[in-house]
């Protein structure tokens, strides 16, 4: 098995040489939509914990070689099990002439675009090996693999052809997924090929940017909340962001300066419970791969006597009462001089959904959780799917930002 030093961020202003952009055909250069699914697989909710906690040690590792430009290795890490994420956010890829789709899970976590993991992948006429061995690490997760050139599209107008791509000879936690759509940094892509190590693999928002088809070098992300199992409740939007996903103006802050954060779509921000102060200005980062919101352990621990919870030991989570309900506080996240709400309702899990990650029916969880590492570490929270099904978010490649803005779930009772 390959171990490969990853994210070296660095060799983009020194030895990284990006690959060719491929050509790309674009019926629409304004703006490109395109449906995300969200699935829940049935499963313990401990998976949740589980998965987003070896996520997060694995991102922190990660970016902090990238920052300081040292090789990554395995031994930084603790051995976790591989466990299959249990809430997932999909887009379907079509790869290929005559094209096969593919279900991909959207993460601003990683950059690279690979496949096989479920649906095996066929190589056509378009398609081409270029001798390259793939790989990237996904906290409890794997995927090893070779890497092709094919043609690639998205929705119905989106075809990039001659786009890199990682085809799956081994990967472990992706059950009911066939891969990932990557739209993080590029500098993520670094150090993940072999023998190249140091080539960075463009992106698909890349691709459309180099060729002037879209504005903005950007990606839009629209979740929704929703209390069933599956259902189509998101949107991303290339090159732009859709006004009719948001209200109001959206709030850009710079990627921070702070590693690892700086390494990710990574922000600083401040998070208060009702008046009181739980988490003092610090860089974490925004994800849509990370399930819940997940804070710094002597933020946790405020934020649990704050709010009168237990820990669930069946799930994992904090559990609290109806009437610690009644008497929820919202969470305020003070991200570049503007203040965004989380209400009590956005801070429980659907109860719809309690029994599919082995909870109570009638219980109350929240999904708030512990980071697993004290504050003062670089990557202080993560602002998980949790988050961004009640605001918009844009990861804004070109004037190195992220934007977040309210929308008409900001404030829903839908949980």
């Amino acid at each position: 098995m390959f171990y490969f030093a990853a994210l070296l961020a660095f060799a983009l202003s020194q030895s990284a040489t990006a690959l060719p952009y491929p050509v790309i055909q674009f019926n629409n250069a304004s703006l490109a939509r395109l449906p995300v699914a969200k699935t829940v697989a049935a499963s313990s909710a401990l998976h949740l914990v589980t998965s987003d906690r070896a996520r997060t040690a694995r991102l922190k590792a990660m970016g902090m070689a990238a920052a300081t430009g040292t090789p990554f290795t395995e031994g930084t890490l603790e051995s976790v099990p591989a466990v299959n994420q249990a809430v997932t956010y999909t887009v379907n890829v079509s790869v290929g002439e005559p094209a096969t789709v593919f279900s991909l899970i959207v993460d601003s976590g990683s950059s690279n675009t690979w496949v096989g993991a479920g649906t095996p992948y066929e190589p056509t006429s378009t398609s081409e090996n270029t001798g390259e061995i793939v790989e990237v690490q996904y906290g409890s997760g794997l995927f090893l693999g070779e890497e092709f050139t094919d043609t690639v599209t998205l929705g119905n107008n989106l075809t990039v052809a001659n786009h890199s791509i990682g085809v799956a000879t081994e990967s472990t936690g992706f059950n009911g997924v066939d891969g990932i759509l990557g739209i993080g940094p590029v500098a993520l892509t670094a150090g993940t090929l072999s023998p190249d190590t140091a080539d960075t693999i463009p992106t698909f928002t890349d691709n459309l940017f180099s060729a002037g088809l879209i504005a903005d070098n950007l990606v839009a992300v629209s979740f929704e909340p929703t209390t069933t199992l599956d259902a189509t409740n998101g949107e991303l939007t290339f090159g732009g962001t859709d006004p009719t996903k948001y209200n109001g103006n959206i709030t850009y802050a710079p990627i921070t300066s702070t590693a690892p954060s700086s390494s990710f779509w990574g922000i600083d921000q401040t998070v208060s419970y009702g008046n009181q102060t739980i988490l003092p200005l610090t860089a974490g980062i925004v994800d849509t791969g990370t399930t819940l919101v997940l804070i710094a352990t002597d933020a946790f621990d405020a934020y649990q006597t704050a709010t009168g919870a237990t820990l669930d030991e069946t799930t994992g989570l904090l559990t609290i009462t109806e009437d610690q309900l009644d008497d929820l506080q919202s969470l305020y996240f003070d991200i570049a001089g503007t203040t965004f709400e989380l209400v009590p309702n956005a801070q429980i899990w659907p109860r719809a959904l309690n029994t599919a990650i082995g909870g109570t029916s009638d219980g109350i969880y929240l999904i708030v959780s512990d980071l697993g590492t004290p504050s003062g570490q670089g990557l202080d929270f993560i602002n998980g799917q949790s988050f961004l099904e009640r605001f918009y978010a844009v990861f804004d490649t070109t004037n190195e930002q992220v934007g977040i803005a309210t929308t008409d779930f900001t404030t829903a009772t839908s949980n």
